[in-house]
């Protein structure tokens, strides 16, 4: 079944008085459980069509569906819900608060939810034993090396139970041996747990640990 649809997908932007346009007419699907990776060089379009999938933008022209719904038709407060509730994101940058313990960066998306305290709490460490960061959840960002803090970004993608995971770059920041276990638990979490995973990556070895490979080059699919 076809979690996500693009047809004809472009996405222009004005720069100077001029338009331009960084997708061509992007038309591909992804499966429910599927595995796989977008890449491309730098300035290929991946993470603008990244975030397209994500609904953090919409698309210039075309038409996007997720689960056959077209997102085209929806306002701010029904894309928001989809963010929140049906897509867990992954970034290169991480995205922590600094402030706030691992235990309680995980735990955010639940409150937004509008869960208790004390379930959002709850399901987060359920989540941080998941990536293995028991011993880490009182933790600030500070305190914690780049290949913890991407466990916690993807406990904290995980914590809605989303049925998607788009990671954008997601080892871009790590060395070889901790980016190998990061895609080990994307593979993990997708073969147990049937959990759609798209990886957004300039890396070719990392892409080919993946079951299928989209490249983009100046905006297209070849």
């Amino acid at each position: 079944m076809k979690l996500l649809e693009a047809i004809n997908v472009s996405k222009t932007f004005p720069i100077d008085g001029r338009k331009l346009t960084v997708l061509h007419n992007i038309s591909l699907s992804i499966e429910k459980g599927e595995l796989l990776a977008i890449t491309g060089k730098s300035g290929s379009g991946k993470s603008t069509l990244m975030k397209i999938l994500g609904c953090l933008d919409v698309p210039t022209a075309g038409t996007y569906l997720i689960e056959g719904k077209n997102t085209l038709k929806m306002k701010p407060d029904q894309l928001a819900h989809i963010r929140n509730s049906m897509v867990g994101f992954a970034f290169q940058r991480f995205f922590l608060l600094p402030d706030m313990s691992a235990l309680d960066n995980v735990a955010l998306p639940q409150l937004y939810a509008g869960k208790k305290e004390s379930d959002a709490k709850k399901r987060a460490t359920e989540m941080l034993k998941l990536v293995s960061l028991a011993h880490r959840i009182n933790h600030y960002p500070a305190q914690l090396s780049g290949g913890e803090l991407q466990r916690v970004a993807i406990a904290r993608a995980l914590v809605n139970n989303p049925p998607l995971i788009l990671a954008d770059e997601p080892t871009g920041n790590l060395d070889s041996k901790t980016g190998d276990h990061i895609m080990n638990i994307f593979i993990r979490l997708n073969q147990e747990q049937a959990i759609t995973v798209v990886v957004i990556t300039h890396d070719i070895s990392l892409a080919q640990k993946t079951n299928r490979i989209i490249t983009l080059q100046d905006g297209q699919i070849i």
